[in-house]
């Protein structure tokens, strides 16, 4: 009797696969095998943020490599988790489905209405189930330590700001620009010049924020801007560049700007 051709895996079946034999204590990859969920978490974040470059840059072939890279981030996670006992792939594709609809009961359930009022109204409930009892609840409650400086402290703004304790318009949170530039001026000690930077930075935030600016695509922006004009800089001196004086890369920095 002639068995039946087999179907190839699904993609993300052969992906999980790949993902089990790199990871095989006897014949896996030497380096795979000893990554933890601390050594590989920072290479999420990078994998995240070369997503987001990809999209600024408008490379759709590029991005979908980095997605590509991305999803084996979550992949070697959940491979991690399930070799500790702890859950597997399917129970986090699972876990956000049930998200997504809870969190959409206007699409998913019986509500009428939704946006994002009650996206946060369901989100502050669902924290609010997850609080440990002896510890008192707060409207921070779940801002990631992990997230990026600048938008951590964006989405720590936005939290306190939905309680009322917020600048009723952007020329209080720029008045608290000069309140802290000043103090960073008269600080004695570098502790207190890096404490003072803090909440310099952090005030710049706020007030983006009352802008309606967001500082993290604003910074990234201003830092490819930079990129752009020292490359031209370098490409217009040639070898020599790194040898002219203070003035002379002034004067290339002038004609750079005027190109980009």
């Amino acid at each position: 009797m002639v068995s039946a051709p087999t179907s190839p895996p699904s993609p993300i079946d052969r992906l999980l696969a790949v993902m089990a034999r790199l990871r095989d204590p006897d014949h896996g990859c030497e380096w795979d095998t000893v990554q933890t969920f601390e050594t590989i978490a920072p290479y999420t974040i990078e994998e995240a943020y070369e997503v987001a470059d990809a999209i600024a840059r408008g490379d759709m072939a590029e991005l979908k490599d980095e997605l590509g890279d991305l999803l084996l981030q979550v992949v070697f996670h959940a491979r991690m988790a399930e070799e500790a006992g702890l859950f597997g792939f399917d129970d986090v594709a699972t876990a956000i489905s049930d998200k997504m609809e809870r969190r959409h009961p206007h699409i998913f359930g019986d509500r009428a209405e939704g946006g994002h009022h009650l996206w946060e109204v369901i989100k502050a409930e669902e924290r609010a189930a997850k609080g440990k009892p002896d510890v008192p609840s707060s409207a921070l409650d779940g801002v990631a330590l992990g997230l990026p400086a600048l938008l951590r402290a964006e989405k720590v703004q936005k939290r306190a700001a939905r309680t009322g304790f917020d600048w009723p318009d952007p020329s209080g949170a720029r008045a608290k620009i000069d309140e802290e530039l000043a103090e960073v001026e008269t600080a004695d000690t570098d502790a207190d010049r890096e404490e003072e930077i803090g909440d310099l930075l952090f005030a710049m935030v706020n007030w983006s924020r009352k802008l309606g600016i967001d500082p993290e695509t604003a910074l990234r922006a201003a830092t490819a801007k930079f990129e752009r004009r020292f490359r031209a800089m370098e490409q217009s001196a040639g070898d020599a560049f790194a040898g002219l004086d203070l003035d002379a890369k002034e004067a290339l920095w002038v004609e750079a700007k005027k190109g980009c």
